[in-house]
């Protein structure tokens, strides 16, 4: 039996993803958290085969989660879920030891796919994240591999033209923790301002040349 965990602060997203794993006769929803702080603590507890977290969370981001994990040599192999499929996130998660990235509108076949794949050892892509990475020779370097999840969310946020004050708001932070990390991407990009941000977004294809990511 697959003992899977869920993670997403969206009521309905877990709802859904346990109702179409629970179907499933080789696999068994233990638990499920609205937040990464709660999912680890219960895991400390009560270890899992396989962790589906949403990449966005209030708090630490599900990259975190799974930087977290493979420091602590945790049996649990995490498959992160995002809406965001392009861009240097996918490879930035994936570098950092997730076993799986799947698209948040996947169809339950494919959600029950990557849970039984990632179980067995293997890794899973979305298909369209795969299509992207054979495209561009595996997955070309960026100057925003460097930047956490939550730093790549401020700079995206940034370049859509959100103040600091909407951004807090958005991600449940601080205005003074999103000027912390406005301030370390500008230093991790080596750039002066947002213009400069989105001007270098668009060159390493992060966004597109309307702004859209």
């Amino acid at each position: 039996m697959i003992r899977v965990f869920l993670v997403d602060d969206h009521d309905m997203v877990r709802f859904g993803f346990r109702s179409f794993l629970s179907n499933q006769t080789d696999i068994d929803v233990v638990g499920d958290a609205a937040n990464a702080e709660d999912a680890l603590l219960q895991l400390k507890r009560q270890p899992v085969d396989v962790l589906v977290c949403d990449l966005h969370l209030p708090g630490m981001s599900g990259l975190e989660v799974t930087e977290r994990l493979v420091r602590s040599e945790s049996p649990t192999r995490v498959i992160v879920v995002s809406a965001q499929l392009d861009g240097p996130l996918p490879k930035r998660v994936m570098d950092a030891g997730a076993a799986g990235y799947l698209s948040k509108h996947c169809g339950p076949d494919e959600l029950v796919r990557a849970v039984r794949d990632v179980s067995r050892g293997k890794r899973y892509l979305a298909a369209e994240i795969a299509q992207q990475w054979a495209l561009n020779g595996g997955g070309a370097g960026s100057p925003f591999d460097g930047l956490t999840a939550r730093e790549m969310e401020v700079a995206l946020l940034l370049i859509k033209g959100a103040r600091s004050v909407e951004i807090a708001k958005r991600l449940n932070l601080s205005e003074k923790t999103v000027s912390t990390h406005k301030t370390r991407l500008l230093e991790k990009l080596n750039v002066k301002d947002v213009v400069s941000i989105a001007h270098l977004a668009r060159l390493h294809g992060v966004i597109d040349a309307n702004g859209s990511s």
